[in-house]
């Protein structure tokens, strides 16, 4: 469980908008799985106080931003541009192939 939420405060709390650089296949995998599970827990929630329907709101804005720059950087770290999230099928094709092994234009390699 540590790798997932290690995954997610490194996309949210330290590249909240950062669209530079790139994202590992795993990061991001690891990234999204914690807000849907986030997600998906509110949801649950809401169903029996409103209250936690405005969290889930609040939490699905907060998190708007986060997510498309986390799907840009994992873009840059197959080599294409981050636009290409906007091509749902392909974005999500490859958003599971493995990332450049050395330097490309986006930058060095995500650490690991």
């Amino acid at each position: 469980m540590e790798p997932f939420i290690a995954a997610w405060k490194d996309a949210v709390m330290k590249n909240y908008a950062n669209f530079a650089g790139r994202l590992s296949v795993g990061g991001y995998w690891r990234f999204v799985a914690v807000n849907i599970a986030i997600l998906i827990v509110l949801n649950i929630l809401a169903l029996a106080a409103s209250i936690f329907f405005i969290l889930f709101v609040i939490f699905y804005f907060a998190f708007i931003l986060p997510s498309i720059a986390a799907g840009v950087r994992r873009m840059h770290d197959i080599g294409k541009s981050g636009w290409f999230i906007l091509v749902p099928i392909m974005s999500l094709i490859w958003s599971f192939q493995k990332g450049d092994v050395g330097d490309n234009a986006y930058g060095p390699p995500p650490v690991a």
